[in-house]
């Protein structure tokens, strides 16, 4: 890693936490009902958005109904985005006049925008028209960003409080984060996406004569003569672009209008709106440990948590670009005409876009990995084997560097009172955090957290190995075609959506078995974190006493990213000794 990739690398990290603090501390002031724009601007609005849905925004609810209200409203959202992509042959707004979705890739797709995942296993430009992207899928994109972030907030309640039995109310939370957090800042993005080249219109596609001609023959039907053709046009898709990439980077949902995502032109057009991305997809997380911080009354709390998740991402960012930057030793000793061969002497360009090159999409796939965006400015199925076990560990992490808006922060909060639970037992004492004593209701939910995802990555690793309709897919056989299949899983059960390229998941077989680990990725996990919401809300809070654990410092920054590399790593160790692993070692031997 060299100068100029270590200045982009700390500028990024110094602009994304300049930008963090202040956010932080607004979206504790909307969501606590402070804010000037929602006591005034705002709540004219708010209040008619409520009387329409039938919804008393005084009410609250323990954590039993906050999580059955999350779960109909995503139930349902499932429903109506499957109805959608189903129908969209026949519904307007659809100028090239796409069909609809089969059964299985409906399915699989509103399951993957419901739960924030946004797997898209299709081409967007090809597949989908303007309708179903923007009432289906940008739709999901901003509601289900704000049910992580509400989540996260009613857990953080639940840390605040003591001797309640109420978290807040879902319908309240969801309703703010949507008018006044993703709303307002998507349009200022997609306004700097426009300026910079991105599209944003809904015109049909556009034919445009090429600079030059290309002729070329082909078969003749019923005639074994070939016939000789000319391309001297080419398609230009169009579409509503500049918005849905504001709102998809925002909300960490990733996925793209078109199917080469964010290394096309019309969806990223620059290398500013490159780092504007990256930007987009990591300062609502970050923002959130502040406002856990000022929220439990301790902002050096969310400090601390703000801080593991710098010290990894910079590491990650470390790991991925020298490995990208060291390249295939086998191609720098190859010969060509008697000559030592320069491939690859800048380093593996194989796959990524000439634009940003290889430090800004090593950063690039690292914040979209650590993020649950899965957005991808470069191909990493081309990643060398070390740069593809980089942003495939930070997703079986449980994408919790700086994770998802809201189950990222969730995630780590999970981490951390496993952290001091252990801290407790090595000091023999009741293990508290944030003033409230961790016990074993408390542990039981965070082992489901914690142990859920590996078991859904896992066992349907296992069964897509086992099975003929699981190996039709690979592409490229022997360790990398199991790293594509271990990423695929890893990807859909942590809700990351992005993937390596190799492997065909357009399938009956994936859609349906991707779609299961997508939903019990995120539900699975995010209901034991309203369970421990509720939970903590009901302890009394603690005095700090000479025996409290600090949680604040570098001892408990250290301990909290121990426990999060030796728990949540090592049960992927196995795994991934038979993918990237064995790669690296294939590599360095000259295969």
């Amino acid at each position: 890693m060299n100068a100029n990739t270590f200045m982009q690398t700390a500028l990024f990290v110094v602009v994304l936490i300049a930008l963090a603090m202040p956010l932080g501390r607004y979206i504790s002031n909307v969501l606590d009902g402070s804010s000037v724009v929602v006591r005034r601007i705002g709540r004219p609005v708010e209040a008619l958005l409520y009387r329409i849905a039938g919804v008393d925004p005084e009410a609250e609810m323990s954590w039993k109904h906050y999580a059955l209200a999350v779960m109909l409203f995503n139930v349902l959202g499932a429903l109506a985005l499957y109805a959608i992509l189903r129908l969209q042959g026949v519904l307007p707004a659809n100028p090239q006049g796409m069909a609809g979705m089969t059964p299985d890739a409906a399915f699989n797709t509103a399951i993957s925008f419901v739960t924030n995942t946004n797997w898209q296993d299709y081409g967007g430009e090809s597949t989908l028209g303007y309708l179903a992207q923007m009432l289906g899928l940008t739709v999901q994109n901003f509601v289900s960003a704000a049910t992580g972030i509400a989540v996260v907030i009613a857990l953080i309640r639940g840390f605040k409080r003591h001797s309640a039995q109420t978290i807040g109310n879902f319908w309240v939370d969801l309703t703010r984060t949507t008018l006044y957090i993703l709303a307002p800042l998507a349009i200022v993005f997609a306004l700097v996406f426009v300026s910079q080249g991105a599209i944003q219109n809904f015109r049909s596609y556009q034919d445009v004569p090429t600079l030059q001609v290309t002729t070329y023959q082909t078969p003749a039907a019923g005639s074994a003569a070939p016939q000789t053709l000319k391309a001297d046009k080419q398609t230009l898709p169009m579409g509503p672009v500049a918005s849905q990439e504001a709102i998809k980077m925002l909300g960490t949902n990733g996925g793209g209008f078109f199917n080469a995502n964010s290394a096309h032109p019309y969806e990223n057009p620059t290398p500013f709106s490159n780092f504007m991305q990256m930007l987009a997809m990591l300062i609502i997380p970050a923002a959130l440990c502040v406002v856990f911080g000022r929220t439990v009354g301790d902002r050096r709390q969310g400090y601390a948590v703000l801080a593991a998740m710098t010290i990894a991402f910079a590491l990650a960012c470390w790991g991925e670009i020298s490995a990208e930057q060291a390249g295939n030793p086998v191609f720098a000793s190859m010969k060509v005409d008697t000559q030592a061969s320069a491939f690859q002497s800048g380093g593996n360009m194989e796959g990524k876009e000439t634009r940003f090159g290889i430090a800004q999409s090593g950063i690039f796939t690292v914040a979209t990995t650590a993020a649950s965006c899965g957005a991808v400015a470069n191909m990493h199925d081309s990643l060398t084997p070390l740069g593809g076990l980089v942003p495939m560990l930070l997703i079986q992490l449980g994408e919790v560097i700086f994770g998802g808006v809201g189950s990222g922060l969730y995630g780590m909060l999970a981490f951390a009172l496993l952290a001091v639970f252990v801290a407790g037992l090595m000091i023999g004492r009741t293990p508290e955090y944030v003033g409230k004593k961790i016990e074993s209701f408390e542990m039981k939910m965070v082992s489901i957290v914690i142990l859920l995802t590996p078991l859904v990555v896992l066992a349907g690793t296992s069964v897509a190995v086992l099975s003929a309709a699981g190996t039709a897919g690979i592409a490229n056989p022997g360790a990398h075609g199991f790293s594509e299949i271990l990423y695929a899983f890893s990807s859909a059960a942590n809700n990351n959506g992005s993937a390596f390229g190799g492997l065909s998941v357009n399938t009956p077989f994936y859609n349906s078995m991707l779609g299961i680990a997508m939903w019990f990725g995120r539900f699975g996990t995010l209901i034991p974190i309203l369970a421990i919401a509720g939970s903590l809300a009901a302890k009394k809070r603690l005095a700090v006493t000479a025996g409290t654990l600090p949680t604040h410092g570098p001892l408990f920054v250290v301990l909290l990213l121990g426990t999060l590399l030796l728990v949540g790593a090592l049960t992927y160790v196995p795994a991934l000794a038979l993918g990237p692993i064995v790669e690296q070692i294939s590599m360095i031997a000259g295969h």
